[in-house]
């Protein structure tokens, strides 16, 4: 099922993690400089959780 995006919805996802009533999987970080490698991670189609670039 699929829905509409708005800024409402954001709104409460936001909320959602603010008030820790939310949970992001994350399965990799890699900096910036390593993103071709962050791109082959996500190409495997394995594992849970999503991959993140670190750009600080």
């Amino acid at each position: 099922m699929f829905r509409e995006r708005s800024g409402a919805r954001l709104a409460a996802i936001v909320e959602l993690y603010a008030e820790g009533q939310l949970q992001v999987f994350m399965r990799k970080t890699f900096p910036l400089e390593q993103a071709a490698d962050a791109h082959r991670e996500v190409e495997k189609g394995h594992g849970r959780g999503k991959v993140m670039l670190d750009v600080s």
